[in-house]
């Protein structure tokens, strides 16, 4: 499951969770609000059956001046809750029956346990059926997500024909005419594709479940020395101790070709890459033009310059939130740009 069907799944399932929660809760209130209102009348008539014959033993009685109290009436106070009755042929005084407040509490406390325990079970019920909910309707995103995947992939298999004609007749023009600028700009632009291609590809074919381990500095050195051939001019340095990760190859992979290539294309005639490591941040700085814009740098489509398309950065930024690594970018135009990546999450 991809991190984006993670993200619905699991806000429609606490969408439903709460509504429903906050639902029960709100009736459960009401009904522990009548029950407790039950608990005082059940006790008012036992004290008013126990009037009759005082053989009651869970209740007190006493005799009181009948004009301080209202009659067949429930007093609740801090101590005791206390019902008063008239005595037969008693004009001065009443009969007041009474129950301590602590018995009182624990019937009331009872009360509240059971009532507890019956919120508990239904919120379980609710949370079983609200996951049912949230992948029920996960699944039409899914299948969205399935049939634009399909199309996307069978756009890059179509282009794989004319592409390969493109990059074979460009040989052998450039084989009879020699190197022009024309020739030159056509190479750009298939790599330009081919790039894209293959951003694509690493997009759509990231299974982030699928890790393997990787040792930093090697891994670093083999992709230094696959994209510097293409930049001659530009010397890499880099400062990497012993770390080993446990990422997802291809996806990461994708991510440090971009990062390191970019520093490469658009840095300065001479320029200089630095790839360093320290406490936990991969550091990717170049000595090249500066972003004027860096805050939309991982948009989709946006660029400065016209060589690309500006789609480059934006998988960047998607491979990285599925790797759970955090990007993010520092540039001063004319003294140029720092791309760092959080890789504590990765770490062995």
């Amino acid at each position: 499951m991809k991190k984006v069907e993670k993200e619905s799944l699991l806000k429609s399932f606490f969408l439903f969770f709460l509504s429903q929660t906050l639902l029960a809760g709100a009736l459960f209130l009401l009904n522990y609000q009548k029950e407790l209102q039950s608990l005082d009348e059940t006790v008012f008539s036992k004290m008013r059956l126990c009037s009759f014959s005082l053989q009651c033993k869970e209740f007190q009685y006493d005799f009181v001046p009948k004009k301080e109290y209202e009659l067949y009436r429930l007093y609740k106070n801090e101590s005791e809750l206390s019902a008063y009755f008239s005595i037969p042929n008693s004009t001065k005084n009443a009969l007041k029956i009474y129950l301590p407040k602590e018995k009182y509490m624990q019937e009331v406390r009872t009360l509240q346990k059971e009532l507890l325990w019956n919120f508990f079970i239904v919120v379980f019920i609710i949370a079983i059926l609200s996951f049912f909910f949230a992948l029920y309707a996960l699944s039409p995103l899914r299948k969205a997500l399935h049939v634009t995947e399909e199309f996307i992939k069978d756009i890059l298999h179509d282009f794989n024909t004319p592409l390969s004609t493109l990059r074979l007749n460009v040989s052998m023009l450039k084989s009879e005419t020699g190197e022009n600028t024309k020739i030159e700009r056509i190479e750009n632009a298939v790599q330009n594709i081919l790039n894209l291609q293959a951003n694509l590809r690493a997009y759509l074919h990231s299974h982030v479940t699928q890790k393997e381990q990787l040792v930093l500095k090697e891994f670093l050195k083999e992709r230094i020395n696959l994209i510097e051939s293409n930049y001659r001019d530009i010397s890499f340095h880099t400062e990497i101790p012993a770390v080993v990760l446990h990422v997802n190859k291809d996806s990461f992979t994708r991510i440090i070709d971009n990062l390191i290539s970019n520093a490469a294309k658009y840095n300065q005639k001479e320029g200089k890459v630095f790839i360093r490591f320290s406490d936990n941040i991969l550091s990717i700085e170049d000595t090249g033009k500066g972003i004027q814009n860096p805050k939309r740098v991982f948009e989709r489509f946006y660029k400065e310059q016209e060589r690309g398309i500006g789609i480059g950065l934006h998988i960047v930024k998607k491979l990285c939130e599925e790797l759970d690594i955090a990007v993010s970018v520092q540039s001063e135009v004319g003294k140029g740009t720092v791309f760092t990546l959080n890789l504590k999450n990765i770490i062995v």
